[in-house]
This record gives C-alpha cells, sequence and structure tokens, in this order.
C-alpha cells in the first residue's frame, strides 16, 4: 500500500491492487466503523468530499477512485461491472469495511457487490444506476459513440444528457442544450465530465446489458437504504425504487423532497449523510435477526 497526502486536515489518498493487478485510489477521511463510497458516472472521488467529510464525524470513510480517473488504473478492454466488484472487495478487504454508500451507478455497483457478500452488513443508496424494463435508455448510445468517433465530445455530451432524461432535457433542441451546458456549467466541471465520457459510455452499456436482473438482489442480507430525491425529474425513478423495495428483503426507503439526483454530492451532502449515518449507527444498534 502507498500513502500520500491529500489534506492533511481531512483525507489521505491510498492505493490498492485489484483481483486483476489494476491500482485503485481512494481517499479517507475521519475516525469509526469503515464505510465505502461508490461514486456516480463522470463524478471522482473528490467530487464526494462534502459527503465524506460529514459522515466522517461518525465513521471512517474510504472514497473510492473508480477505474479510469485519477490515479487509478484504465477501465481496459475487458471492462465489466464485475471488474467494479472486484474493485470495491479489495478496498473492503485492505479496510475492513461492513458499510456500503453508492451513488447513481456507483449504486448499480454497491447493489451488485452486496449480493451473496454477507461483510457487508449496511449499504444505503441514492437513486441507482438499475435498469428495470428499459427504464436507462440505450438510444442514444449510437449517436453518443458517432460523435466521440468524430472527437467531438461536447456534442456528445449533449447527446447523453438529452437521451438518459428524454421526458425533461431530451425535449430541448440540441443547439440550446449546447448553449446551455456552455453557460452554466463552470469550465473545469466541463472538462471533468467530457474527459470521462468513455468510461461513461461503458458503464451505462453495463446498466443496460444487466436489464432487468434486479430479482438477483433478493440474494442481499445487508440492510439497504434505498433514498432519491423528490425533484428528480424521471418519472421511471418511482417505479424503479418500488420495485427493488420488493425484491430486496430488509429495505427501508426515504425521500428527499428538495433534492434532485445530485443531492448526495452536490445539493445537500451533509443532510443526506446525517440520514445514512443515522441508519448505519441505527442498523448497528439493532440485534440481528435469528
Amino acid at each position: 500500500m502507498t500513502t500520500t497526502s491529500i489534506d492533511a486536515a481531512t483525507s489521505t489518498a491510498h492505493m490498492v491492487v485489484s483481483q486483476d493487478g489494476a491500482k485503485i485510489s481512494y481517499l479517507t477521511l475521519g475516525h469509526g466503523p469503515a464505510v465505502i463510497v461508490i461514486p456516480g458516472a463522470l463524478s471522482l472521488a473528490a467530487d464526494y468530499a462534502a459527503f465524506g467529510r460529514a459522515l466522517a464525524e461518525q465513521f471512517t470513510v474510504h472514497i473510492i477512485e473508480r477505474r479510469g480517473r485519477g490515479q487509478s488504473s484504465p477501465q481496459g478492454a475487458d471492462y465489466s461491472i464485475q471488474k467494479e466488484c472486484e474493485d470495491v472487495l479489495a478496498l473492503q478487504r485492505q479496510t475492513g469495511a461492513s458499510g456500503l454508500v453508492g451513488h447513481s451507478f456507483g449504486g448499480f455497483v454497491a447493489l451488485e457487490v452486496a449480493r451473496n457478500n454477507p461483510s457487508f452488513t449496511n449499504v444505503a443508496v441514492y437513486e441507482p444506476g438499475v435498469s428495470i424494463e428499459g427504464s436507462i435508455p440505450a438510444g442514444w448510445m449510437p449517436r453518443f459513440s458517432q460523435k466521440l468517433a468524430e472527437q467531438k465530445n461536447l456534442d456528445a455530451f449533449v447527446e447523453f444528457v438529452r437521451g438518459i432524461n428524454p421526458e425533461s432535457s431530451g425535449k430541448l433542441p440540441p443547439w440550446l442544450m449546447k448553449f446551455m451546458l456552455l453557460l452554466f456549467m463552470s469550465s473545469h466541471e466541463r472538462k471533468q465530465k467530457l474527459d470521462l465520457l468513455h468510461e461513461c459510455l461503458r458503464e451505462h452499456q453495463e446498466e443496460v446489458r444487466l436489464d432487468g436482473s434486479y430479482e438477483n438482489y433478493r440474494e442481499i442480507e445487508a440492510s439497504v437504504l434505498l433514498m432519491y430525491g423528490g425533484k428528480s425529474y424521471n418519472p421511471r425513478l418511482q417505479r424503479t425504487m418500488e420495485r427493488l423495495a420488493a425484491v430486496i428483503p430488509r429495505t427501508e426507503t426515504h425521500t428527499f423532497p428538495k433534492l434532485d439526483h445530485f443531492g448526495i454530492d452536490q445539493g445537500a451532502p451533509q443532510e443526506v449523510a446525517r440520514v445514512v449515518g443515522a441508519s448505519f449507527l441505527r442498523e448497528q444498534a439493532t440485534p440481528p435477526l435469528r
């Protein structure tokens, strides 16, 4: 293991080696029971710093830098959800974490890695990227791939934003969506997202490939907190949450009325952290069922 200081006051960066030899970086904050945080698509570990700091008031928080990001190894030609799970399990072996938090695609990873893995006792997912009966659209992928091949990354990003949210941003013409992205997104944020478009495509391909496999989550023994924002403009989200709650044996659902899809990392990370921390501590204080 290698260790380098990122911010002596709040966190340190570490490295773990995954099953296939890939190097996976992660940030560590706080003291207490260990929890792993898995970021979503187009995101870096640093984007969850505010959430991590808030949760670190009660837990040791390890935010994984997923493949294809920062100091972690590239996704590789044989990338799959299994590789993501292996990375999380490598981090779990190193840290002894029994708690797991995932956002969007990271929530999908969290649910997959928790299957048949009783060493995770508490899982919290915020709007997990689980596709049920086509709830995650795939029609944007051919046009997106074409724009990437033409090295028109901003146009590709427009195709993604419009395609993944057909009921809202999908109704806007591409030129207007492009103008809005240039107007309202900082150059730093825009560069980060454009740099991760290839990774984003592979990740969403995995979500679509496993469409309808959510029944496998009956195998999860952990207590699972399902979270979503009341202002997430996705009519398919409510149905997805209901399906997940119906199959996962031990679930609790929490809605944040004033938050959207990015509530955990951008909207109100401290508020989400309080709910997650309270749920985890409550479960730890509850004697296991016999």
